[in-house]
């Protein structure tokens, strides 16, 4: 029985015995104490545990940096539009998937298009379809082409993931990103923000707007990778 069962074992028999306490003369101040001793014990405490990069030497980790650029979008309420723009970037207040990675990235200091073009240039064949005939309009907002550049680029970590279980959860950490196989292909950032058991959520734009959410367990398609960017970097 591993540690998350037990704690679950537990606040089921703390409920029951919290009934018994509310119907007695309890003090308001010992049930509210009580309370709180059930909600600390129940939760899956996992540690930080991210890089100490800051790329654009703004006093932040980059992983915080693109937690906050993440969830720019949901606080201003994106609006899902994968529409093709002149220019590449649609405009602001609108975008997909993937916009809101780079958007994201942008919030530490990184050029993400600028990055992905050079990339497809330096190496067309790693990039198939899109080597032969590149679209810098188009081709940073493709979930395939981002998995080429993070395969490239980033480091590769466990598609596992165990409700619970903090030395598994530890290896989910805030600015980790992870994609969701056909045929709801799917690409969103992973929150500092946990579920009681341990699980993040994750930031992402699968419509109507942006949002931060329990999806990386419920979404319809299987995680197929799970990146960490950039690669080699000690954490803190």
């Amino acid at each position: 029985m591993n540690k998350w069962k037990k704690r679950k074992i537990f606040l089921i028999l703390s409920a029951v015995l919290l009934f018994l306490f509310w119907a007695t003369d309890l003090d308001e101040q010992s049930k509210q104490l009580y309370l709180e001793l059930i909600d600390s014990d129940s939760r899956c405490e996992v540690p930080l545990l991210i890089s100490s990069q800051d790329y654009n030497n703004n006093q932040i980790p980059d992983a915080l940096d693109i937690v906050s650029g993440a969830r720019r979008e949901v606080e201003q309420g994106t609006v899902y539009d994968a529409s093709y723009y002149q220019g590449g970037y649609p405009p602001d207040g609108k975008g997909a998937c993937t916009d809101l990675i780079w958007r994201a990235f942008g919030q530490a200091g990184y050029d993400l298009k600028e990055m992905l073009d050079e990339d497809i240039e330096n190496a067309p064949d790693a990039y198939g379809a899109t080597g032969d005939n590149p679209d810098p309009d188009i081709d940073f907002r493709r979930v395939s082409n981002l998995q080429v550049f993070f395969q490239r680029h980033a480091q590769q970590l466990t598609l596992e993931l165990i409700p619970g279980e903090i030395e598994n959860l530890s290896c989910w950490q805030a600015g980790d990103i992870v994609v969701f196989a056909r045929p709801l292909e799917h690409i969103g950032i992973v929150s500092d923000k946990r579920r009681r058991d341990g699980v993040p959520l994750l930031i992402h734009n699968a419509g109507p707007r942006a949002s931060e959410s329990d999806s990386l367990q419920n979404w319809p398609s299987r995680i197929i990778y799970h990146f960490r960017f950039p690669a080699g970097e000690e954490v803190l």
